[in-house]
């Protein structure tokens, strides 16, 4: 479909024809006559000159300054219009970097990784599926930060969680989850309601901080904040030791107990992942959540067509112009 972005300029088309009969005509300037024995030798240049001021020419320049105003107001080509995928949901993720994260408890493809590692991996395909949603990325050791704000470039969110390191906001081995939780809030606060979910993995207890996880979950029900939590870490593993193999707990400083009041606090759920196969599921249960209806978005294409009246303008202006200069 045709459309004009400042249709209201048309009102310049008839500018010309105003001027002309506005404006007072030329004065007359009388001249002394000349008489000229041998007048037959300039009636091919009079001939010339009296073609220019044909009625024609006064049509051109017309059609020129109609071309030239069409394109002032900027003429486009709107394409079909296209549905826009917004579920309206904002998401955060809040992962743990802490030292713990280090435990090579996890397997990816039969081979032996950390426990970030994993998330790395299972999560990324989670937020390549989440079209529509709007995500962001915490990370919280002893210090909780935002690491990527509120947006729809799931790329740019996978590529900065897989360049996430053990360690990274940690002067020494602690855990802030109540701050995670605080920064989540504060992140999420002035958005819409009922769109809101955060996803905080964890493997250990809350050790640092200055917001205890169950208060800042207190404040996160009176947001509407609903909070989705997942205690990483096997139950037991085999290592070995002087005296041989031995069995060990590697998620004995997991406080499932506190997780599962947060989750239960803010309508969320706890689940817990004990292998990859595991997390993977958690994600799946993740993908059936509900996304806040939203009023349909519509997107359409442009294509600008302002070049080809302007280009039509300039040709019949310099083609007038070269025409009156050769014969006049």
């Amino acid at each position: 479909m045709l459309h004009l972005y400042w249709p209201w300029l048309l009102l310049l088309l008839p500018l010309p024809v105003l001027l002309r009969l506005l404006l007072p005509a030329e004065p007359q300037v009388e001249q002394a006559a000349l008489k000229v024995p041998f007048l037959d030798d300039f009636a091919g240049g009079q001939t010339q000159f009296l073609s220019s001021n044909k009625p024609w020419c006064l049509w051109v320049a017309y059609i020129a300054w109609f071309c030239l105003v069409l394109a002032i107001t900027r003429p486009q080509w709107l394409g079909e219009p296209i549905e826009l995928s917004v579920s309206g949901r904002d998401l955060m993720l809040a992962v743990d970097v802490s030292k713990s994260m280090e435990a090579t408890d996890f397997k990816i493809k039969n081979e032996n990784v950390d426990r970030l590692t994993a998330i790395q991996f299972v999560a990324g395909q989670f937020i390549e599926r989440r079209v529509g949603d709007r995500l962001g990325l915490i990370l919280f050791g002893t210090r909780a930060y935002l690491h990527v704000p509120l947006t729809f470039d799931r790329k740019t969110v996978r590529t900065l969680l897989n360049e996430a390191f053990i360690g990274i906001t940690e002067d020494e081995p602690q855990t802030s989850i109540g701050d995670a939780i605080g920064l989540a809030i504060k992140r999420l606060q002035n958005e819409k309601v009922d769109s809101r979910v955060l996803i905080l993995l964890t493997d250990g207890a809350n050790t640092a901080g200055e917001l205890t996880p169950l208060k800042a979950a207190e404040l996160a029900a009176k947001q509407q904040l609903k909070i989705y939590t997942i205690g990483i870490g096997a139950d037991e593993m085999m290592v070995r030791s002087l005296f041989g193999m031995r069995k060990v707990n590697p998620s004995a400083d997991l406080d499932e107990k506190t997780l599962t009041a947060i989750a239960d606090m803010t309508g969320g759920h706890y689940f817990r992942a004990r292998n990859s196969e595991e997390l993977e599921k958690i994600y799946g249960l993740l993908d059936q959540l509900e996304p806040v209806e939203k009023d349909k978005q519509y997107f359409r294409p442009k294509s600008e067509l302002y070049y080809w009246p302007l280009a039509v303008a300039v040709l019949l202006t310099v083609g007038l112009a070269t025409y009156r200069l050769r014969f006049s």
